[in-house]
């Protein structure tokens, strides 16, 4: 078997724009070139990893000619953490280019005529705007490649973030902007009691360990909610080390715990017990409040999430007999933001525990015009359904990234509201899901809102009327 041949290294490449996933482009001889990191106005000497028909794939080895719009990004980690790849790029321009995705997707992709594109919504906190992370505790903390070639390496601790591409190395984080202090506060002490006391970190490979994972909850008022995962099952270690974070932190409200020996770290599926403080945050927006249990969702970025929230229901235009059905509602923030308008607001969404969240977000708000079910909504959304609940004059839909099942499109078809307000994480999805409507809606108008600065994501509320 002949060595697979190596590709070239491409010079003075020229980048001109960025795409999805944040990646940017260069055209070389009628192809696509995609490389990561890079920025438009950078040129650049690219070693190819891929080559195909209609496009190819790169990494940069030598800068010749940094763009004029670079600027110097504010973390020590960017370039090696897989978060916050936008940050050499002024927020002006983080803005300009998501706006551009959004458009050019829905042009695209979507095929129609929009009446009216807004600008994007720029989000008041750059940094620091993140009411959840989920930390990572590994005995293989990344580390350069020279430093693993030397012959007296040995493997390092280490807690933050996993590598992109890299399943079992860990970035061990000095500091992140994602969340306001004492995120990182949390972190490192309970880094450090595990080092003193000898309390090993968790072996990604060999699935064990003791500790797993440290999840930190806040809110904007200031509340704060630990989740602790431990890997092993061990009574007394464990009570030692959530006693020494309720002694350390008198900033908690909540610290709660789990035990994961799965093969993966999700903890959706497992036993949430409390150790000290109440069970749940709360966080307020503007008169309404929502509980925050460990395995609640709720949107990342709070404050940009009551202005998403603002438009929806702008947008929705109820009337006091209106139905309207919020597909996908999640905990029911949504909803709950509705409900005081519209006669009865129906949520209907998958995942059980997020339906029991919003039942008890509508009690502690005391609405009482709120209906929620759990299940598959293409399985509920039918004639039977409707004939029950009654049929929505509005409809809210924000699906996860993966966009509408084709049947519940079907089902929107069959029952024509006047009015549908599609907010989507995914512009992509959320064009050809437009698509499959347009012979019965036209989008009226689009708002692109900036959930997640120094990204690539963006959010988009679109607006479609009944033809």
């Amino acid at each position: 078997m002949g060595r697979k041949k190596s590709l070239p290294v491409i010079e003075d490449v020229e980048i001109i724009e960025l795409a999805a996933e944040g990646n940017a482009i260069a055209k070389i001889d009628g192809k696509v070139l995609f490389v990561p990191k890079a920025i438009p106005g950078d040129v650049v000497d690219v070693q190819l990893t891929r080559k195909r028909t209609s496009f190819m794939e790169g990494y940069v080895v030598n800068y010749k000619r940094y763009s004029q719009h670079r600027i110097e990004p504010f973390c020590s980690h960017f370039g090696t953490c897989g978060g916050c790849k936008w940050q050499h790029l002024p927020y002006t321009e983080q803005l300009r280019w998501k706006q551009k995705q959004v458009t050019d997707n829905l042009q695209r992709i979507g095929g129609g005529q929009i009446e009216k594109v807004f600008n994007i919504m720029p989000s008041e906190n750059t940094r620091f705007y993140r009411n959840k992370l989920e930390y990572t505790f590994s005995n293989n903390r990344w580390l350069p490649a020279e430093m693993i070639k030397q012959p007296d390496f040995v493997r390092e601790p280490g807690a933050g973030f996993h590598i992109q591409g890299m399943f079992d190395k860990v970035l061990d984080l000095d500091y992140c902007y994602h969340q306001p202090d004492p995120s990182n506060e949390f972190r490192l002490a309970l880094k450090q009691f595990l080092l003193d006391n000898n309390l090993s970190f968790f072996d990604i490979r060999e699935k064990k360990g003791f500790l797993r994972n440290l999840v930190v909850r806040n809110t904007v008022a200031g509340q704060w909610m630990l989740i602790v995962i431990f890997g092993e099952d061990n009574p007394q270690q464990i009570t030692k080390t959530l006693t020494y974070l309720k002694d350390r932190f008198s900033a908690l409200d909540s610290l709660m715990f789990t035990v994961n020996t799965k093969l993966n770290d999700t903890f959706h599926d497992l036993d949430i017990k409390l150790y000290y403080g109440k069970p749940y945050i709360v966080e307020k927006m503007e008169d309404l409040q929502f509980k925050i249990g460990p395995k609640s969702f709720f949107q990342t970025n709070t404050q940009q999430a009551v202005n998403l929230y603002s438009k929806v229901r702008e947008w929705a235009s109820l009337h006091s007999d209106d139905i309207v059905y919020d597909l996908y509602t999640g905990t029911g923030t949504i909803a709950n933001f509705l409900a005081p308008h519209a006669k009865r607001v129906v949520g209907i969404e998958y995942i059980a525990d997020a339906i029991e969240d919003a039942k008890e977000n509508s009690k502690l708000n005391n609405i009482t015009n709120t209906l929620f079910f759990a299940g598959d909504i293409k399985d509920l959304l039918n004639d039977s359904f409707f004939n029950e609940h009654g049929r929505p004059r509005v409809v809210v839909t924000d699906p996860p990234r993966a966009g509408m099942h084709p049947d519940v499109i079907n089902a929107l078809l069959g029952a024509l509201p006047e009015t549908i307000v599609y907010v989507s994480c995914n512009p992509a999805t959320q064009a050809r899901d437009i698509k499959l409507m347009a012979d019965k809606y036209k989008v009226v108008s689009i708002q692109p809102v900036d959930m997640f600065p120094h990204t690539h994501h963006v959010e988009n509320i679109a607006l479609l009327s009944l033809r």
